[in-house]
């Protein structure tokens, strides 16, 4: 039996346009978030979703509840695919963290599975958490196709753990723009890769990713979402 996951990275939030580290603050969406929950929607319309799971926080959970418009099946929140936990980066713009911790960000640039946000989480424990969270949905739908909705390092430290790599070279998977869609099968619980951060659905002006990848790179850069 194979098990298909799309996850779905969250619509703009109010911390992405104002380059701040949201982590678990749970920000408003954005005025472009409508534009982007509208696309996303279109584009998964036809998909066969058994189930929807989401983050409990706002921005991912109105982003499950415009992609099951289409559905009416419920969003089923579940807290283990939330963010990580920025500790006292909360709520910090990224441009001051990088004054204030030039080491850390120094760590997440170049050996990422040894970085760890002060009082908070972990590159580590953000992987382990979403394999588990993961794996229990598999077990929950086997042999079904279910949408997951989360958030940028959340999604990203997953995939590299997916794709077999050391969470070291996590700066090897792309990453992906607000509403962004990976794609993991599973056969045997074993996970196979197949589509990873793809926002064609965007057009140029609604890509944060790509409007904002000059001010920086990572969770950071991205301001982590």
């Amino acid at each position: 039996m194979m098990t298909r996951i799309y996850f779905v990275r969250h619509c703009e939030a109010e911390g992405n346009t104002k380059g701040i580290l949201q982590g678990r603050s749970d920000f408003g969406i954005s005025g472009n978030a409508l534009k982007q929950l509208e696309l996303i929607s279109l584009r998964l319309r036809n998909v066969p979703f058994a189930a929807i799971y989401s983050s409990p926080l706002q921005r991912a959970y109105k982003t499950a509840l415009s992609i099951d418009r289409y559905h009416h099946l419920g969003v089923k929140k579940e807290k283990g695919l939330v963010e990580i936990d920025m500790g006292r980066w909360e709520n910090c713009p990224w441009e001051s963290v990088k004054r204030s911790d030039p080491e850390l960000v120094r760590i997440w640039d170049e050996t990422p599975g040894s970085f760890e946000a002060p009082g908070g989480e972990s590159i580590f424990h953000v992987a382990e958490r979403m394999k588990r969270t993961v794996s229990a949905i598999v077990k929950s739908n086997p042999d079904e196709t279910v949408c997951a909705v989360s958030h940028g390092c959340a999604i990203r430290s997953y995939l590299c753990t997916a794709l077999g790599l050391p969470l070291q070279r996590l700066n090897e998977v792309p990453w992906g723009d607000n509403t962004a869609v990976s794609v993991v099968e599973y056969e045997n619980e074993k996970p196979h890769v197949i589509l990873v951060n793809d926002a064609s659905h965007l057009p140029a002006d609604l890509s944060v990713y790509r409007a904002s990848r000059g001010a920086g790179n990572g969770i950071m850069g991205s301001t982590a979402s």
